[in-house]
């Protein structure tokens, strides 16, 4: 690139130059570099005859594909296919056919306009074969129809193609004796490969595998029992209808979709702060629960925000798109990480609804799929225009209690408003009134002696100033002694403090300027005098000046002000103490002043202070001096906040007034404590003015290429965006159309990968096995009728509920998990079907069943992230250390989805078993089994909680008329609960000898006080960490 910049400089001058003498600088036969030859010399050539492959292609071939094809497109432009070429890259079109003029190709190869001269510091094509390529374009530049054959065959894929539905044959399920597609499509193929179906597994396994499928907890042995004994033909039918009704439901589907949604309660990268997004996840269970039409559930998360007049819960739908990461360091560039959680944005919709790796062209064309980088950024600008506020989010109860306390704010304030309208008749006067008074006798006194009792120096300065130095203790009493006026009596004690270099932020206290004044205490001699009133010219929020006479060392009058409310910290305040009777000093008495500071909060200390006393009435003395400088200052030079400020002085004037005010802002207080407990959450809204959006080359964000609009894929069908509307309405309203477009009827993907989606979360792996991949780099589907027979039947409704029992309903669900020495063979990975998976459980749902069997588990659903009891020392690591207060009650008991999950340091437990780390998109978890997630079910402080459950309840367990043993008859139950199954003669006696070795061992043991506890408790951490307790069958 360097060696180009070299070039321009040499040519500029040059170029100059020649303009001067009136000759053309883009000559092509001179100061371009082309040799020079005559058109006379070169051989004529017909244009009409230009044969792209055997003339053009190989030109390209020679010159151009090193770097221009499928794996190094530069600029996202290849030239080794035609219809590419003609297509263009990063900065547009490339070739306009008929126009070599105005061709970006042409242009590069003669070097003309800004584009860089190619080939790219490689010496330049001879004349004759630019001049062929000229002839080539100005013809119209033609390729052949075959040139596109590779994209036709890509665009022929099986997954771009519309949805067919197959007739099914007429097979029936032998298990119910009545029509089932799904049966019927998967034996076909079985009778194809001269297989059979396995048979129905027995009925504890299937309420055990329907119970863990679509709740993700155990089923109670009384269930278990009902189900075995029903003998009802719908029996199974019932069970799962009554499955798919329980709350729990949402909570089991819903975590699959958080996977997908890269759902987490933190930002990510190394500050990794919290985040309150937990609406969202309640809103995803919710909606699952609903049956919400999965076609909504699509609008609604992508552009809730657009709908008309818009719900609260829509607005939290679009938190699914702010689950993406947020960068807060020093130094970043946030709108490089805006573009980052926009790409993030296109690469997980296109996982989640299309299956494809649209992610794959941000930099350049898809290698494999026909997906360009254009396409890439059509669907960027769908995303591009948000903007990403947080909402709250009131609960019911809360918002009932808001409009109380909304109707008892207004009731309250009409009072007041009539009352401050009578009042403010009389302002006038009062100024007038105000500003013939004199300023009070304010006497400052000079301080005799002053001592402090924690180590404080004070130093007098100004003669009658006192200086806090500033090596001041966290806390300190300050006792300054006076000699009174003679024979005069005082009615007020004016404290000022003042500013002083010396001092933080130069004061007047020595907490960046603020201080808190817990008491102000006033003697007479030795005798302690009481205080009726305090006034302040100014008081914190929460610390009035009345707090320092309210005998209190906790509270206190503090100084700070609110953020952006236009006032000053830093300058001097005042506060005027009144005694209940008017102090009159007999000879020699001397006036004590105790000035308290023992707030919790350190160093919040007076830093520059002085005394003054007067005897003037207290209507004078109450007019604060900062209302006196406001009456001094004309009417028409008062700003709008001291006209407020002193409006407000003279209405406190009135008592009348007190006990309304009082009353108003209690109310005022409990409504914004309320709103301060109303959770809020992250959205996405439209806005206001769209960005622009531009190919980025190379997907450098500081690299743009040609403006693109919204769209979608080529390959696909197109969407639809409104042109009775601006284009600046079309871009906005992009968002929603696409959300729309995605289930539509002529988008063949969405339905797919969503019944895939299903299947595989029923069976383990999908029809189509790589579930992020519908592209030509994915596997085909198993069973491509079946597939699309449920797509067609899904689109009917859009509903996952249907879908869903229509799966678990199919004899192919039932059917045992068992594999058969010829399937091992022919089928280990139960493509074709033949039997069911058997599946270890999701990391959630490892501590859902344990809560589950122990007895433990909280049912309530929804709610913010909890703190389980986690080992010691997981923050050490990470660059910020985590909030984690360890949950108690029933908080501490709560399903495995509701854990915090910090994404720089997640709950140890999930990762072990597999858990993704919420920073992009999950389609499908690994499934792991590893000597760790054993050591982790038997020593893990949770899961012996959970032992110390199951044991209470074992041992709560009674008498069973078969069984006479109680031993045997709790571990038969216990058995029950975990497996859903009767134990064997064999387990029943191993889990005997195990029961009654550890009563011995216990027994033996002086500090074991429960030896048979210890021991029942030694059986529940054997019962769950057995792999069949883990293991959907």
């Amino acid at each position: 690139m360097k060696s180009c910049w070299l070039k321009l400089l040499v040519l500029l001058p040059l170029a100059w130059w020649l303009a001067c003498c009136g000759m053309s600088a883009l000559s092509p036969t001179f100061d371009l570099g082309l040799p020079t030859a005559d058109a006379a010399d070169q051989p004529a050539v017909d244009a009409s005859a230009i044969d792209f492959e055997k003339q053009i292609q190989p030109l390209f071939a020679k010159h151009c594909v090193d770097c221009h094809k499928a794996d190094k497109d530069e600029s996202g432009f290849r030239l080794d296919l035609g219809h590419l070429a003609i297509k263009g890259g990063d900065r547009g079109v490339a070739i306009v056919p008929g126009k070599s003029g105005e061709s970006i190709l042409f242009q590069a190869l003669i070097g003309k306009g800004d584009v860089t001269s190619m080939p790219y510091e490689k010496p330049r094509l001879p004349a004759a074969d630019i001049e062929l390529i000229k002839k080539w374009i100005d013809s119209g530049a033609k390729v052949p129809a075959s040139d596109a054959a590779g994209a036709v065959v890509k665009s022929n894929h099986w997954s771009f193609q519309p949805i067919r539905r197959r007739a099914v044959s007429g097979q029936k399920s032998e298990a119910r004796g009545q029509q089932s597609p799904i049966d019927a499509f998967v034996r076909v193929r079985l009778e194809r490969e001269g297989l059979a179906p396995s048979p129905e597994a027995d009925r504890s396994t299937l309420i055990r595998r329907l119970s863990l499928d679509l709740l993700g907890l155990l089923p109670t042995a009384d269930d278990v029992r009902e189900f075995v004994n029903d003998k009802e033909p719908d029996a199974y039918e019932r069970l799962v209808d009554r499955l798919l009704a329980s709350p729990a439901y949402g909570e089991r589907h819903g975590r699959h979709w958080l996977d997908i949604a890269r759902y987490a309660d933190s930002n990510g990268f190394t500050i990794d702060s919290a985040r309150q997004v937990w609406k969202y996840r309640e809103w995803v269970i919710n909606a699952i629960n609903a049956d919400l039409p999965f076609d909504q559930f699509t609008v609604e998360q992508l552009a809730g925000d657009l709908l008309p007049n818009a719900t609260t819960e829509q607005l939290v739908a679009t938190g699914f798109h702010r689950n993406t990461l947020v960068n807060e360091e020093g130094g970043t560039d946030q709108e490089q990480f805006r573009v980052e959680a926009v790409v993030d944005r296109v690469s997980t919709t296109g996982a989640a609804w299309l299956g494809l790796t649209i992610g794959c062209a941000q930099c350049h064309s898809h290698k494999f799929d026909p997906i360009s980088q254009r396409d890439f950024y059509k669907v960027f600008a769908v995303f591009n225009h948000c903007d990403e506020p947080s909402v709250p989010v009131p609960s019911a109860d809360q918002l009932a209690e808001q409009k109380r306390l909304d109707t008892e704010v207004a009731v309250a304030e009409k009072p007041l408003k009539e009352l401050d309208a009578e009042l403010l008749k009389g302002l006038p006067d009062w100024e007038r009134s105000v500003a013939s008074q004199s300023e009070g006798g304010w006497t400052i006194l000079d301080p005799t002696v002053w001592k402090t009792d924690k180590g404080a120096t004070l130093t007098k300065i100004d003669g009658t100033t006192l200086l806090v130095d500033f090596s001041t203790p966290a806390n300190d009493v300050y006792t300054i002694t006076f000699d009174p006026p003679a024979d005069a009596p005082i009615t007020a004690i004016r404290l000022e403090t003042l500013n002083h270099a010396s001092l933080p932020m130069m004061g007047p206290g020595r907490a960046e300027g603020n201080f808190v004044l817990s008491e102000f205490e006033v003697l007479a001699g030795e005798v302690s005098l009481p205080i009726a009133k305090a006034i302040a010219d100014h008081s914190q929020d929460g610390y009035p000046v009345s707090d320092a006479i309210d005998g209190k060392p906790k509270t206190g009058w503090a100084i700070n002000v609110k953020p952006n409310s236009g006032e000053m910290l830093n300058v001097p305040r005042e506060a005027v103490f009144f005694p209940k009777e008017p102090i009159v000093a007999k000879p020699g008495t001397k006036l004590i002043v105790k000035m308290h500071q023992l707030h919790s909060v350190p160093n919040y200390l007076v830093g520059c202070f002085r005394i003054s006393v007067s005897g003037a009435s207290a209507d004078v003395l109450s007019v604060p001096a900062s209302i006196k400088k406001i009456v001094a200052t004309p009417a028409d030079k008062r700003s709008k906040q001291q006209v407020e400020q002193l409006q407000t002085a003279f209405k406190n004037t009135d008592p009348r007034r007190k006990p309304l005010a009082e009353k108003l802002d209690g109310l005022k207080k409990q409504l914004d404590a309320l709103n301060k407990a109303i959770p809020t959450t992250l959205v996405m809204k439209a806005k206001a003015e769209p960005r622009p959006t531009h190919i980025m080359i190379r997907g450098d964000f500081l690299r743009k290429g040609a403006a693109v609009e919204p769209g979608v894929p080529d390959v696909l069908p197109a969407i639809h965006l409104s042109q009775d509307i601006d284009a600046k309405q079309r871009t906005a309203s992009a968002r929603l159309e696409f959300a729309k477009w995605l289930c539509s009827p002529d988008n063949p993907l969405t339905a797919r990968v969503t019944v895939n989606r299903a299947w595989q979360a029923f069976f383990g792996t999908g029809l189509v096995p790589t579930e992020n991949d519908f592209g030509t780099q994915g596997d085909p589907p198993t069973h491509p009728e079946l597939l699309d027979w449920l797509a067609s039947e899904f689109m009917a409704d859009w509903s996952l509920k249907r879908l869903h029992r229509l799966i678990v309903t199919s004899a192919t669900y039932r059917q045992a998990s068992h594999m058969q020495p010829e399937l091992r063979e022919r089928d280990p990975t139960n493509k074709l079907l033949a039997r069911q998976s058997r599946l270890r459980l999701e990391a959630e749902l490892v501590r859902d069943v344990c809560l589950s069997a122990s007895g433990l588990l909280t049912r309530h659903l929804g709610g913010p992230g909890v703190n389980p009891p986690q080992p010691e020392g997981i923050y050490i690591v990470t660059q910020q250390k985590k909030p984690w207060a360890e949950s108690t009650g029933l908080d501490r008991y709560r399903r495995g989805m509701y854990t915090y999950f910090w994404r720089s340091s997640p709950y140890p437990m999930l990762p072990t078993f597999d858990a993704p780390d919420a920073n992009g998109t999950c389609t499908r978890r690994n499934r792991s089994n590893t000597p760790l997630q054993a050591l982790t079910l038997a020593n893990d402080r949770s899961f012996h909680e959970f032992a110390v459950g199951l044991a209470d309840r074992i041992m709560s367990f009674g008498p069973l008329p078969s069984v006479s043993d109680s031993d045997d008859a709790r571990l038969w139950q216990a058995v029950e609960l975990c497996y859903s199954r009767a134990p064997s003669d064999l387990e029943l006696r191993k889990l005997r000898e195990f029961l009654n070795a550890q009563r011995t061992a216990f027994a033996a043991d002086p500090k074991d006080k429960d030896p048979t506890k210890s021991a029942w408790v030694a059986v529940a951490r054997v019962l769950l960490n057995l792999d069949e307790f883990i293991t959907r069958e």
